[in-house]
């Protein structure tokens, strides 16, 4: 019993956790008035009485229902522009006192503080104020002060007060007045303190994230993160462990967010595949054509740009079409039957799209299964957010954005410079071998991947892996290994020669690589020797 936090509130024989707590006094004061008049009303039909600030009183008051300005309760007019309101003792005492401390009645006794059983509270729109693009002024000035302070002092009362901090639960409110004779029981008041709780701290970590980004800190002191619980899954990357998917407010597309048209609900797997599918065509998109990448295992089995939709696919998929099976494709225009058609012709988890023509909507609804998605649009690739991963004793933050690298970036190291379609191959390369796990070796032939080298601990076992998946293919298919003008590109500097001597035997004429190796000139000399056209990057791009 002295584990319970209510227990010593319960009476004789009563369930501790039900310890109802009638409501006759509401304070209530939101800036977003979805729901207000309703709520509202439904208190006013059961006697509360309520108090009120600002716009919110004049929209309750206006909707012919009774209120009481919280300024005429306390006798402390609004000060600052409404800046001060709810900042008094009169207002923090009927939230914080204890029902059951003599010493707590004796002070609301003597001040004639009457005690508040409920407290609506939604904050400021500091958050929105910020994706909108509002000025720095305009984004301070929707800090909220007073509404944190009451959620907080609420929410540590919950024995005897109940919180609401959100809109979506006024019907959860309701239903439990219903439910308890007009009453809250502690169960309830205790869940939804816990909401409270975390909307504030959700609402500090935002206000906390922007100075620190508006300062231009990019790893503040201390580093808050925060998600709002968007859906459970039905399990996490296998069936025994638990999961579910939390948003964080932004904006930028992304597949949790998507709309989905069709097929089973999304799996742990398929928003992680998803979003490195989803990742890889935002960069390799660009006008005049059609990109279309196929994800694996969060690895690239295919990518291609191609002037047609659907050209685009069977160029992905037949860089492995046995990888290809159950992969996650993604496109980077609006989906059209033609392209949907050749998708539907191997078993495919996820499409993912920015739109979807009816054409295609009606060769995907075949299959039933399959999960369709629309983005509305593309995410971009630099944006310049972070990343966020956890490890056993924290989490480590960096930058996400890739570095761009165009033809001027490149130092050609070898005598030989590459052609026009090298040149092309080796930077599509470049652009996918950054979404492949390290060791990433990728080999491209007109815009396409023909052999992807992924996760392996030794580079050279990357280089031949990618040379393997080349050759399978074209037996596969029946069509040769394109030679000559194959390109291959490598997200770290290639350690030794072997690597180039390998890549020779698989009929590569040029590659793209970061440089940086102790032995570059052992390295480059080998590619001489194989008239293999090298160029170096300057940067590295691991995935781990």
């Amino acid at each position: 019993m002295a584990n319970n936090p209510g227990a010593e509130a319960s009476t004789s024989g009563e369930d501790p956790r039900r310890n109802v707590v009638p409501v006759r006094r509401a304070l209530i004061s939101v800036s977003d008035k979805t729901g207000l008049v309703e709520l509202v009303r439904d208190l006013a039909r059961r006697g509360v009485e309520i108090l009120s600030t600002g716009g919110t009183a004049r929209s309750i008051r206006d909707a012919g229902l009774d209120v009481q300005d919280v300024s005429a309760w306390t006798r402390f007019p609004e000060i600052l522009d409404g800046r001060v309101k709810t900042l008094h003792p009169a207002v923090h005492g009927g939230l914080l006192a204890e029902r059951d401390n003599a010493g707590h009645l004796g002070s609301l006794k003597a001040h004639g503080i009457p005690g508040i059983d409920l407290l609506v509270v939604n904050l400021y729109p500091f958050e929105s104020s910020v994706e909108a693009g509002g000025d720095f002024a305009a984004c301070i000035e929707n800090i909220d002060i007073g509404g944190p302070a009451m959620l907080r002092a609420a929410a540590k009362n919950h024995r005897f007060v109940c919180t609401i901090a959100e809109p979506g639960d006024y019907g959860r409110l309701t239903a439990e007045l219903d439910a308890n004779d007009g009453g809250t029981t502690l169960a309830m008041r205790l869940e939804f303190a816990q909401i409270a709780f975390a909307r504030t701290a959700a609402y500090d970590a935002a206000v906390s994230n922007w100075m620190a980004r508006f300062s231009g800190v990019p790893f503040p002191r201390r580093k808050v993160v925060s998600g709002r619980f968007a859906r459970p899954l039905a399990y996490g990357e296998n069936p025994h462990q638990r999961a579910a998917f939390y948003n964080d407010g932004s904006s930028r597309p992304g597949i949790a967010s998507a709309h989905q048209l069709q097929g089973k609900d999304l799996s742990y797997n398929n928003i992680l595949d998803g979003d490195a599918a989803l990742n890889l065509v935002a960069e390799l998109g660009t006008e005049g054509g059609h990109a279309c990448v196929i994800i694996k295992h969060a690895n690239p089995c295919g990518g291609a740009f191609r002037s047609s939709q659907a050209a685009a696919y069977e160029a992905a998929f037949d860089c492995d079409r046995t990888s290809a099976f159950g992969g996650i494709v993604a496109f980077d225009t609006e989906l059209t039957d033609s392209a949907a058609r050749a998708v539907v012709r191997t078993f495919t988890e996820v499409v993912v799209a920015p739109s979807v023509d009816d054409g295609a909507r009606a060769v995907l609804s075949s299959r039933k299964g399959l999960r369709l998605l629309v983005t509305g649009s593309l995410p971009d690739p630099a944006d310049g957010r972070q990343m966020w991963r956890q490890v056993g004793d924290g989490f480590l933050a960096q930058d996400s954005g890739p570095v761009a690298v165009g033809p001027d970036d490149l130092d050609i190291v070898t005598g030989r410079a590459p052609s026009p379609q090298e040149m092309q191959d080796m930077l599509f390369a470049w652009k996918v071998a950054r979404h492949v796990a390290s060791n990433a070796i990728v080999f491209a032939f007109d815009r396409s991947t023909a052999g992807i080298g992924a996760g392996q601990m030794s580079r050279v076992d990357s280089v031949r892996l990618a040379a393997w998946k080349a050759e399978d293919m074209a037996r596969i298919t029946g069509a040769p290994v394109p030679r000559p003008w194959l390109a291959m590109a490598s997200d770290a500097f290639l350690p030794f020669a072997d690597g180039v001597e390998a890549a020779a035997g698989a009929g590569v004429t040029a590659i793209i690589q970061p440089g940086g190796s102790r032995r570059d000139e052992e390295v480059i000399r080998a590619a001489d020797a194989a008239g293999i056209s090298m160029a170096f990057t300057g940067v590295r791009h691991f995935r781990h």
